[in-house]
């Protein structure tokens, strides 16, 4: 008997998945504190046998031994891939060579099978989004989930379970557990892996919300993070992060080489406390993207604090705002405060940074050197005109 855990989530429908607990970037970009999972489903018809997508390279054999615990591979009929991605699809050709199954997938899904994992068209199925695929006394529906996050993604649903299996939609990065009742926050992880995934996809997310609107949905089982038994608050709380409701409060990002705008940043956020904005202070030298994405959700404000380097924004900050605009965050508010010695001009550049990320500049502030006490006045009342068109907006 195989060595690995196979978790039943519902009747005849399994976990066989693998933790990476090890893993602490995600896309060269995102740190994980805690890790990831590569989740995968095997679904156990009467007649018929299905696997829900695969796992990363490099856990093939832990991915295959927990198959093993319940099927002989060469009996599986069916691999759904909703996402062609190779977090969740490395795993295809070795699941394809071990048996005859068939794999399911949607039209661009069924190219990428091809190109990327060498799948010969006879052995694809496109799905049809009309017609469900019958294991006996369970039916996989598929549904177009176009641009979450690839192109290609679908989801696939059975109405006997009232399950969803949702690709990346509604993970988290999280590598323990099985349930989000195993996970302290679920909803935090879950924030902040929308933050770094789904953002700036967040028009086809409400798409996608939209067409499962009439679905009764009991279990929310993603490609990444916990199983969701309680589904009300991550299906609420998407309605909030796709919608693009932002809070009454601010994020203030600087970067500081000899202190001044370090002292600037906090007087700004003082200010923004003070008119009743709440305000998040990150220090773009020693944060993470991953601690500062999730506040781009919901900010109603952007303060860009900088020093202007060669005549131009300090690189750090034109990192950020480029993030800002590719990541299509959601502040509609901004304003600027820059500090330099002998050329000013760090402040035009932020307002064309701003421009392209399409947030509206409420004002700025260029000081020459440290800020003086006339300074600090301005800065304090540029913080209290930040605050009172958030509050307005």
């Amino acid at each position: 008997m195989s060595e690995y855990y196979a978790p039943e989530i519902a009747k005849h429908v399994f976990y066989v998945g693998a933790k990476d607990p090890n893993l602490r970037k995600f896309d060269a970009l995102v740190h994980l504190p805690h890790g990831t999972s590569y989740n995968s489903y095997l679904v156990k018809g009467e007649r018929k046998t299905a696997l829900i997508d695969t796992v990363a390279h490099g856990f093939e054999e832990e991915f295959l031994g927990r198959i093993s615990r319940l099927t002989d591979i060469n009996k599986l009929d069916y691999l759904v891939m909703n996402h062609a991605e190779a977090d969740h699809a490395s795993a295809i050709p070795r699941v394809m060579e071990a048996s005859s199954a068939v794999l399911l997938t949607s039209p661009k899904g069924a190219k990428m099978a091809e190109r990327f994992f060498g799948i010969r068209p006879e052995r694809i199925e496109i799905v049809d989004f009309e017609k469900p695929v019958d294991l006996g006394g369970k039916t996989l529906n598929f549904i177009d989930a176009a641009w979450l996050h690839w192109p290609e993604t679908m989801f696939t649903y059975i109405p006997e379970d009232k399950i969803l299996f949702s690709g990346d939609f509604f993970g988290g990065h999280i590598s323990h557990g099985i349930f989000d009742s195993d996970v302290e926050n679920p909803i935090g992880a879950a924030k902040s892996y929308f933050a770094e995934i789904m953002l700036p996809l967040k028009n086809w997310g409400n798409k996608a919300l939209d067409k499962l609107d009439g679905l009764d949905i009991a279990i929310i089982a993603p490609t990444h993070g916990p199983v969701y038994r309680e589904v009300s608050p991550i299906m609420e709380n998407y309605r909030i992060w796709c919608g693009g409701e932002t809070l009454p409060k601010a994020l203030i990002a600087y970067t500081t080489m000899w202190g001044g705008t370090e002292r600037m940043a906090g007087i700004i956020s003082e200010s923004l406390r003070a008119n009743g904005v709440a305000a998040r202070l990150y220090n773009m030298g020693n944060t993470e993207f991953s601690e500062i994405s999730v506040e781009m959700i919901d900010s109603g404000g952007l303060v860009l604090v900088t020093p202007t380097v060669l005549g131009n924004l300090h690189p750090l900050a034109t990192m950020f705002m480029n993030i800002v605009k590719l990541y299509k965050a959601s502040f509609k508010y901004g304003a600027i405060v820059s500090s330099y010695g002998w050329a000013r001009s760090a402040s035009k550049y932020a307002l064309d940074a701003m421009g392209a990320a399409k947030i509206e500049v409420v004002g700025s502030v260029e000081v020459n050197g440290p800020p003086l006490e006339e300074d600090v006045r301005e800065i304090g009342e540029l913080g209290k005109k930040l605050a009172e068109r958030i509050l307005g907006g």
